[in-house]
């Protein structure tokens, strides 16, 4: 069963070394590793919470995404993709706003931060916040669950949206499910390992701070500049030199190996020059990202090829999110318009409204069964047996034990399909 996992990426700034280091690089070889989905997105809708400059915001979106794949995003492999271009993410938020309290959203911490500073500033509490501001964890909420993604990289700050979109999915399942579980539960990643870069001053690299050191822009030129700028003490060569008194350090070691982080640690306490050090910096930069630059200036170059990707990964997303978007609106009663049943149809429609078992014989001569939901979709698979009789017996166990049975069953659950589901199925057959 493979594992899904979605990255979102808010469309407001230009990519610098701390983002590829902290994010880029390390979701982009996680998403090569076998048995599991990746899904990247870039957050646009996002963006115009907190950014309302269209340029600035187009620019973002062009080159986030040429960064992206200029640094090896495999999209034959993975799921690339513009929010915007997904006309499903907008009308499931509406959909999850109608079962989503509001004390719920009171509680998240970006709207609190905004009331508190109100206050602090004698203003009325909800100056400046807007729509957009206060109900935006529904918003990721609906994009994480439109895909039903398993796990969402995040970092610790972000833990709390993770927990309000299971929340709501738990909530949106129980009004609507009627024994299906349309939503999985995502949990939150957060790797607590993960890099995270000085910039030129020594604290965390970051654009609030203006300490940031650009990854593709400006060219080589610019990351030389950039790197002249990190502070040093004023040692001079000969003198020996502490290596984690600067970020040339930290900065040098997220590109080495092992044995040049050493020998570039020795050759510091042995007097090299804070010159010489920034210089040999520039180059250990440079033989990773310089193919990458190239890359990235080719796609900026021409847009249309950044275009035809992310429409191409568009394609993919909708294909998963139409289908369960209309399930969603079937089950909430936006359903198209027919004659009213009669008390025996609806009667039937009823009774053919819940998962059922199929029994079956295979050209090898066994027996199987399967378990397939309302819509027909495979939840359960059985092994082969040599009689019909058996394969009855493991039926019958199934629907009065529920899933108290599944644990000797020679059955599997499908792909994609989880636990919690099978055993909402099967309650539904101890209810008869």
């Amino acid at each position: 069963m493979s594992l899904r996992v979605l990255t979102g990426i808010t469309t407001t700034g230009i990519p610098h070394l701390g983002n590829y280091v902290g994010a880029i690089r390390p979701a982009i070889l996680a998403s090569q590793q076998p048995a599991t989905e990746s899904f990247f997105f870039l957050a646009d809708y996002h963006a115009l919470i907190k950014c309302d400059d269209p340029d600035r915001i187009e620019r973002s979106r062009l080159a986030i995404a040429a960064t992206w794949l200029a640094a090896g995003l495999d999209t034959s492999r993975v799921v690339f993709y513009r929010q915007s271009d997904i006309p499903e993410i907008p009308e499931l938020t509406w959909l999850l706003t109608c079962v989503t309290a509001k004390g719920l959203m009171n509680r998240a911490h970006a709207y609190k931060a905004s009331v508190d500073q109100n206050e602090l500033a004698g203003n009325e509490p909800d100056d400046g916040v807007t729509m957009g501001l206060f109900s935006y964890p529904i918003l990721m909420a609906a994009d994480i669950l439109i895909f039903n993604a398993n796990k969402v990289p995040v970092g610790r700050d972000q833990v709390q949206h993770i927990e309000m979109a299971r929340d709501v999915a738990q909530r949106f399942n129980h009004l609507f499910g009627n024994g299906r579980q349309f939503f999985v539960l995502p949990e939150a990643a957060v790797d607590e390992a993960v890099a995270t870069l000085p910039g030129l001053d020594g604290r965390k690299m970051s654009k609030s701070y203006d300490n940031t050191v650009p990854l593709f822009e400006g060219g080589a030129k610019g990351l030389r500049e950039a790197i002249a700028r990190i502070v040093t003490d004023s040692r001079l060569p000969g003198e020996p030199k502490d290596p984690d008194s600067t970020s040339l350090t930290a900065l040098f070691d997220a590109f080495a190996t092992p044995s040049e982080r050493e020998a570039f640690r020795a050759d510091l306490r042995a007097g090299l020059g804070w010159g010489d050090a920034k210089q040999r910096l520039v180059e250990q930069l440079e033989r990773e990202i310089a193919p990458m630059r190239a890359r990235y200036e080719e796609l900026i170059a021409h847009p249309a090829k950044i275009e035809e990707a992310l429409q191409e990964g568009a394609r993919k997303a909708r294909a998963l999110a139409t289908p369960l978007l209309a399930e969603l609106r079937q089950a909430v009663g936006l359903r198209p318009m027919v004659a009213a049943p009669t008390a025996k149809a609806a009667e039937a429609v009823k009774a053919a409204a819940k998962p059922a078992f199929k029994q079956y014989r295979e050209a090898d001569g066994r027996f199987y069964f399967k378990l397939t939901d309302p819509q027909g979709r495979l939840l359960l698979q059985s092994e082969g047996f040599d009689g019909g009789r058996d394969a009855g017996q493991w039926v019958g166990r199934l629907k009065s034990e529920g899933a108290a049975a599944l644990a000797g069953a020679p059955v599997q659950a499908a792909e994609g399909v989880s636990a919690d589901e099978i055993a909402a199925a099967l309650a539904l057959f101890a209810e008869d």
